[in-house]
């Protein structure tokens, strides 16, 4: 396992989970906002305003809150917002994505340079190096969702590229442009995904020892921390015998 996923695995005090917990919700509640003010409030008409109520549940993002965030809509809480991408390298060269809905790009901006420069790495311009990524629809189904044949059956079916299964359940990834589509055909035979969402999936992986593993696990948790910052994407990657010592510290 690489990157992203090998760090949801290593364990935070409950205080410190509950604080980050705080920040998922209000920032999955800026997206709806967001998705709102730009489609109009139906999601019925409205796919990226769907996706995010959709993945707002499963994050259990209370029921509440989230019509609180569509209604802002119609006010002026989503006016200002930009959706920036910014791209850098963290410690051994690791490739870093990092996506932002601010109010304020100055100041989004200078944060990120900040973030990077403190952990070892040093931001880059547009495109120096979403060149090493793929962008992707990806549609997370839990294990009780079915087999893994079952799934490979309909994700085929769906026209999905390829589906990885095992037992933290199923990852179906198909184009960018046929998300939507994809994830219709397999709502309709497996139900309501998990996570419906979009991402960057690095085309290869960089390897990286304890010490540097360690500042770049700091550094993807600093950007995660910072209000304006939606999501991170990296291509880094660590053997099991150092996620062991870094889980265990």
């Amino acid at each position: 396992m690489a990157g992203h996923s090998q760090f949801k695995n290593i364990m935070h005090r409950k205080g410190a989970q509950d604080a980050k917990r705080a920040k998922v919700f209000a920032k999955l509640a800026r997206e709806i906002t967001v998705a709102a003010k730009e489609g109009g409030q139906d999601p019925a008409m409205n796919a990226r305003l769907r996706l995010a109520i959709q993945n707002a549940r499963a994050e259990n993002l209370p029921k509440d809150n989230i019509e609180r965030a569509i209604k802002k809509a119609s006010g002026n809480d989503g006016d200002n917002f930009m959706e920036v991408r910014y791209e850098g390298r963290g410690p051994g060269g690791v490739a870093v994505i990092v996506e932002a809905l601010t109010d304020n790009r100055n100041r989004t901006a200078s944060a990120v340079r900040s973030y990077f420069a403190k952990n070892g790495g040093a931001m880059g311009e547009t495109g120096s190096v979403s060149f090493m990524f793929d962008r992707v629809g990806q549609i997370v189904y839990k294990p009780a969702a079915g087999s893994a044949d079952a799934m490979l059956e309909a994700a085929i079916e769906a026209g999905a590229d390829d589906v990885k299964s095992d037992e933290d359940g199923h990852v179906v990834t198909c184009t960018f442009e046929a998300l939507g589509e994809v994830s219709k055909a397999l709502e309709s035979s497996l139900g309501e995904a998990d996570v419906v969402k979009v991402v960057w999936l690095p085309q290869t992986s960089t390897a990286l020892d304890e010490e540097k593993a360690q500042t770049m696990l700091k550094l993807i948790d600093t950007l995660e921390d910072d209000d304006d910052v939606q999501n991170v994407f990296s291509n880094f990657e660590v053997s099991d015998e150092v996620m062991a010592k870094l889980s265990a510290a």
